[in-house]
């Protein structure tokens, strides 16, 4: 990786609301300032603000309430640590909060690897909703698949041309009664395929970071595969963990 990477605008606000929780200025208990004030502040676009304070809640720095805002917890244990989850922004951002563009949406023959995880017959078809994410300037930075079976996709709002207001896993909570109870991951590095490369704006043979999340009901039933490309040159990937 070059020595000259610079960290996506999300993570340098992160980095700074952090730095304001830690010396005090935000303090443990008070609300911390809207949406719009922070996009002023910062002088960023409020997908920007709206990644970053995912992420802030997401590591436990703050917490929101419903129609009261976001109130700040303190510093959590493992404050110094960064944590990237595209795969749980995918999953949790209402669409029109990340910036970039939908790419297509309808049902359409499903890879042999969505096939086996999602438990399909070889050669079925499954409905894709793919969209193209980018940073502030209009840089492409990740290609989001989202792969349901025909079955879960009907009757909801995802073949629509639009953006939803709310994240995907909202819209199936709420169109088909559908809770995901929990989600494997899987992470691996490879060259871009099909139209990625001219999607993403990267060479055919450069190298990607491939995040494939199959989410499954209390069941235990696969009901859902996000399949997200990142250039990797764009992007580095952090986690933290505590020991027993």
């Amino acid at each position: 990786m070059s020595f000259d990477y610079s960290p996506p605008k999300y993570a340098q606000v992160v980095a700074e609301i952090q730095r304001r929780i830690t010396e005090g200025q935000y303090a443990p208990g008070t609300l911390l300032p809207s949406e719009h004030q922070l996009v002023s502040d910062f002088g960023v676009s409020r997908p920007t603000i709206v990644k970053a304070l995912s992420s802030l809640r997401q590591d436990g720095w703050i917490a929101t309430e419903q129609g009261k805002g976001s109130f700040v917890r303190g510093r959590p244990p493992l404050a110094g640590a960064r944590r990237t989850r595209p795969a749980e922004n995918a999953l949790e951002l209402p669409e029109t909060a990340l910036s970039g563009q939908l790419v297509q949406a309808g049902v359409k023959l499903a890879p042999a690897y969505v096939t086996a995880l999602l438990g399909l017959e070889a050669g079925a078809k499954a409905f894709l909703r793919q969209r193209l994410l980018s940073e502030e300037g209009g840089e492409p930075v990740e290609l989001a698949s989202l792969w349901l079976p025909l079955e879960v996709a009907a009757g909801t709002d995802l073949a629509s041309p639009d953006l939803l207001g709310e994240s995907v896993r909202r819209h199936l909570q709420v169109k088909k009664k559908l809770r995901l109870d929990h989600a494997v991951e899987r992470i691996s590095a490879r060259k871009p395929v099909g139209e990625e490369a001219s999607l993403l704006g990267v060479a055919p043979d450069a190298p990607v970071l491939n995040v494939i999340v199959t989410a499954y009901d209390a069941a235990g039933k696969p009901v859902q595969v996000t399949d997200i490309v990142l250039p990797g040159d764009r992007h580095e990937i952090h986690d933290a963990y505590p020991f027993a």
